[in-house]
């Protein structure tokens, strides 16, 4: 459901298979609304050029985006065949029992009500102008309001035909779309949202006119300028100052979906439009068409988003808001160095390399680039979602500190870290207070941040019920639908002491985060070194079992004796670690 404001622009042909080239429709689409060929191509423009010869990717149609699936099953290595049986059910494109995998209620119902409830008078209100851009299941028109506060204004109209909303999943996500628009309104990196209107064709999304064209228009022109003069010197024309304006936008109005528990789910270039011409134009985020609700504790499975930027986990079909980061560490690559992370000709070679190949950061213009930025998109980039960098901590990343527009908010996996904290072992509470006191400056910076957020007292202590009290700032209607509200109220009725900020650091530090840092080892040995002095004791395996909530079963005692030294009976380094990685009975079903 795109805004596709920019047409794709053309390169010289001189640019390597791997460089980002516009025209060609290889960005496979998760989310498909009609397995029938409509009468225009719905198409998202790919900055991925075709590498066959005789394909009619020139010819802008949708049909040149070549359709090649794996045979073998769900799970890896490509779930593309099952991808493409699960969304056109879920818009309608083919039958139910034509679908490889049921999915319950996501088949075409008869007699689907298509009344939205929104204004019926369109036309009185505005005079719908040229088209200007496709997107995956409508399409977007230039207009000029006729009457009331935007008389006169030039807007942007988002025309999405009922006849494609062939399922009652299609017509929620129309209604969703328009739910999270009016609740998020307001951001600066956020398409304004102005109303909704509907007739018995179509629903009409009334938005901000953004005339400065798609991000991905600018990296291709960029690109294009560079590539004939010196293209295998230094890569992409983003510098790094460019490239952090950019991000920083970005992550801006994603931290800030994020904490209302709105995951995108379509973060692309195409997705991000200039307001305006001039080169320091504020970015907007636009299409929020398969963007869903996801609260800290929930998982989403159904797949949706586009291949090259579609995250490790939503093909294994399950994930949150990380997944939204992966996009971002996509973006923030082809930003740098002009080129793909993952590339494959076909969608399951896609979707393979997402899963099993690493992205190259030995070829130009990499090892030229800063090592914070290096740094930086491996932190977007990690395949394990636990240790991937949550918007927030992206904002305080080195790289980034001191950019003038860079504005930290509150991180919901603080919450969550948090809870999980309170409700530890005493055992385990000494482990993350022996861990917390390795941090470097730069590693407290995004801890201090969020310790700031929350609103110490004049003594420099929070109490949890601060939790509640400081998310209320930035409480909208969407923090109601995604139940992330009630996530924070059951946070803030958990009975504890109040916090200092160095106790802070130890309920907030994400073990997992820091895990995937070059610094982790150290941090680890030092940290069991003071656990030695301040927290280790001697310990029985029955007194170790019950502290970390486990059943007295044989097979647990039989691995928790490795996580005891046999000298002293105290915890061996091996047990702190998986002591700060928290257990459940869960963790010892595979022994």
């Amino acid at each position: 459901m795109g805004l596709c404001h920019g047409k794709p622009i053309e390169t010289p042909q001189t640019l390597s298979d791997n460089q980002i080239n516009p025209g060609e429709n290889n960005d496979v689409i998760l989310n498909s609304s009609t397995g029938k060929t409509p009468k225009f191509p719905f198409y998202s423009p790919s900055p991925f050029h075709s590498t066959y010869k005789d394909s009619p990717t020139n010819s802008g149609s949708v049909l040149s985006t070549p359709l090649r699936f794996l045979k073998r099953p769900f799970p890896p290595p490509s779930p593309a065949k099952h991808i493409k049986a699960l969304l056109a059910r879920r818009h309608g494109s083919i039958k139910p029992n034509e679908a490889t995998i049921p999915e319950g209620s996501e088949c075409e119902i008869i007699g689907l009500d298509k009344n939205f409830g929104f204004s019926k008078n369109f036309t009185s209100h505005y005079d719908l102008g040229e088209e200007v851009g496709r997107g995956h299941f409508g399409y977007t028109c230039s207009a000029k309001g006729k009457k009331g506060s935007l008389k006169g204004l030039d807007v942007a109209v988002k025309v999405i035909p009922k006849s494609k909303m062939a399922t009652a999943i299609a017509i929620e996500d129309a209604r969703r779309e328009v739910k999270m628009l009016r609740a998020l309104t307001g951001h600066k990196n956020l398409v304004q949202f102005y109303d909704a209107y509907e007739d018995e064709e179509n629903v009409y999304v009334v938005m901000e006119l953004c005339k400065g064209g798609e991000l991905l228009d600018r990296i291709l022109s960029r690109h294009a300028y560079i590539s004939l003069f010196y293209l295998h010197h230094r890569g992409g024309k983003y510098s790094e100052e460019d490239a952090k304006s950019v991000l920083v936008q970005i992550l801006s109005v994603v931290s800030y979906c994020h904490l209302q528990g709105v995951v995108h789910r379509d973060l692309k270039p195409e997705n991000f439009l200039f307001t305006s011409k001039d080169e320091h134009s504020p970015l907007k985020a636009i299409d929020f068409g398969l963007s869903d609700y996801v609260k800290p504790d929930e998982r989403l499975n159904d797949i949706v988003g586009s291949a090259y930027y579609v995250a490790p986990e939503v093909l294994h079909r399950s994930y949150g808001t990380e997944a939204d980061m992966w996009s971002i560490g996509v973006i923030a690559y082809i930003l740098l160095c002009g080129s793909r992370p993952f590339w494959s000709r076909t969608e399951s070679g896609i979707f393979r390399a997402v899963l099993k190949a690493d992205p190259s950061f030995n070829e130009a213009p990499w090892p030229s680039l800063s090592s914070d930025a290096v740094d930086f998109v491996k932190g977007l980039l990690n395949k394990d979602y636990r240790k991937r960098l949550t918007a927030a901590q992206a904002l305080s990343h080195p790289w980034l500190v001191g950019h003038q527009d860079v504005k930290i908010t509150l991180d919901m996996i603080i919450y969550k870290l948090v809870k999980a904290y309170i409700c530890a072992s005493s055992l385990r509470k000494a482990a993350l207070r022996a861990l917390a006191r390795t941090l470097s400056v730069q590693q407290l910076a995004y801890l201090r941040e969020q310790f700031t957020l929350l609103g110490p007292n004049k003594n420099g202590l929070i109490s949890i019920t601060s939790f509640k009290t400081a998310i209320t700032k930035y409480s909208t209607d969407a923090m109601k639908d995604s139940r992330v509200i009630d996530y924070v109220n059951l946070v803030s009725s958990l009975r504890y002491r109040k916090l200092d900020f160095e106790e802070f650091c130890a309920a907030a530090i994400s073990v997992h985060h820091l895990e995937g840092m070059s610094t982790w080892e150290q941090n680890a040995r030092n940290g069991y070194e003071f656990f030695e002095k301040d927290g280790n004791r001697p310990i029985m395996i029955e007194e170790l079992a019950t502290e970390l909530g486990l059943s007295p079963s044989v097979p647990i005692h039989v691995v928790l004796q490795d996580w005891i030294r046999h000298t002293d009976g105290k915890l061996s380094f091996l047990g702190f670690v998986r002591l700060l990685h928290g257990v459940s009975s869960r963790t010892f079903q595979k022994v």
